[in-house]
């Protein structure tokens, strides 16, 4: 059986549920302790709101009560302190929170600067939120996620020790009576184990997202910083690309020429030149300058393809396959062209791929597929060699480059994945979610 190997880590729980090894992963487990972790803490504070009032409703007739009713007002702070350290669990993006620091020491100064940010305010919502709606909600998930699974894989089991092979109540609602059946219950587990974890995932990513949506403020430093990194990534990109354009330029029109005419005088000074010791240094130095415009014309593809600029993607494709030591067949359909970096990407993925199928994988054919649907452009490579590439994938070492090929198609927001079996066959799948150029471009 196939076994796939993920090569870019996911850093939060809605990227790995897209994952195909997600329930091999620690995943469902750590949406299920953010889930226990949220619903206790909203129990807890439920408790403890309600305590306050009630202190503050008694002792209102004196002092006590207003420190009491200030205590609750601030119960926001801690339950949201709590919250962002739960939701490391699944989502290892810090949520800081903006409160700021008091311009005096002291315990009054800081008071007043609590209550008069809108942060104090918006945990405090965040908090009844929690405690009133929540946390009945998150403990549910995790009840109904874990005990209903384990309640169907155990019927096998309970069947042959409680109800001694005659009957044994599934949930307490249905009655099994003979082993196929209890066996049936049992493969039914497996099925719910897989579908729960898949459900508690979702709920425990939507928690998150909610409670990033109430402890984020708007514009806040956070939200600044992700904007501004996104936004340099993609000048990055397009910078890095346009550098390796004009490194091709330059080579193209400047180094490769000259080389060009170097070879064509030696050509000519060969011909000339009697037979003799300098004929056959000249003859020597001609083939040499040949090879060497080779290279650097294989250098020139390699930096910046022209092909690739002049016809896209498919055609760029097509002539790695030309080229491959190994047969490999396209089946690659690209109606549209992408933004530079994408193809790019995509290019230099598949040619990776295609270098390391002659050097390491010991097959003898190979295939290219792909297409573009639902904005997302998909590219497969695979062949029918050893397998074994994500085990290597680790090792510098091992000439596979999986980890560098993964963390270029993570620069453009793609994911690359890697399933390769001992005895193969390996398949290499690139999704990078893009849009289409327009027709004129």
């Amino acid at each position: 059986m196939s076994t796939v190997v993920r090569v870019v880590d996911a850093q939060y729980l809605r990227q790995a549920l897209a994952q195909p090894r997600y329930l091999l992963s620690s995943w469902p487990l750590r949406a299920v302790a953010y889930l226990l972790g949220t619903g206790l803490a909203g129990l807890l504070t439920l408790v403890v709101a309600l305590l306050l009032l009630t202190l503050g409703g008694v002792l209102a007739v004196v002092v006590v009560g207003i420190p009491m009713l200030a205590a609750l007002a601030l119960i926001g702070l801690p339950v949201g302190a709590v919250e962002r350290r739960l939701l490391r669990i699944v989502d290892r993006w810090p949520v800081p929170h903006a409160h700021r620091t008091p311009h005096d020491p002291g315990f009054t100064p800081w008071l007043r600067t609590r209550f008069a940010e809108t942060d104090t305010w918006r945990e405090l919502g965040h908090a009844a939120l929690l405690m009133l709606v929540l946390w009945p909600i998150d403990l549910l998930a995790v009840t109904l996620g874990v005990t209903v699974p384990l309640a169907l894989l155990a019927t096998p089991v309970l069947f042959a020790t409680v109800g001694d092979g005659e009957q044994v109540n599934v949930l307490k609602a249905y009655a099994v009576t003979s082993w196929p059946v209890a066996f049936a219950v049992g493969v039914a587990g497996l099925v719910a184990v897989a579908a729960s974890a898949y459900g508690l995932g979702l709920v425990a990513a939507a928690r998150c997202s909610l409670a990033r949506v109430l402890l984020t403020r708007a514009g806040s430093p956070l939200g600044a910083r992700i904007t501004e990194l996104t936004d340099s990534r993609v000048r990055l990109v397009d910078a890095f690309e346009a550098e390796r354009g004009r490194i091709e330029r330059d080579l193209h029109d400047g180094a490769q020429q000259r080389l060009v005419a170097l070879t064509m005088m030696l050509g000519v000074a060969r011909l000339d030149a009697p037979p003799g010791p300098v004929a056959e240094q000249l003859a020597r130095a001609h083939d040499e300058a040949g090879r060497v415009l080779v290279e650097l014309r294989e250098l020139i593809r390699g930096i910046h393809p022209p092909l690739l600029v002049d016809f896209g993607l498919e055609a760029a494709v097509t002539d790695l396959a030309d080229r491959s030591v190994i047969p490999v067949d396209v089946a690659l359909t690209l109606p549209h062209r992408f933004a530079p970096s994408i193809e790019s990407t995509v290019y230099f993925v598949v040619s990776e791929a295609l270098s390391n199928m002659a050097k390491h994988s010991a097959a003898d054919h190979g295939e290219i597929s792909g297409d573009y649907s639902d904005g997302w452009l998909v590219v497969t490579v695979t062949d029918n060699g050893r397998g074994g590439a994500g085990g290597s994938s680790a090792d510098p070492d091992a000439g596979t480059g999986l980890v560098g090929l993964a963390d270029r198609v993570s620069v453009v927001d793609g994911t690359l994945s890697v399933s390769s079996p001992p005895g193969g066959p390996t398949r290499l799948t690139v999704e990078i979610p893009c849009q289409p150029l327009p027709a004129s471009a």
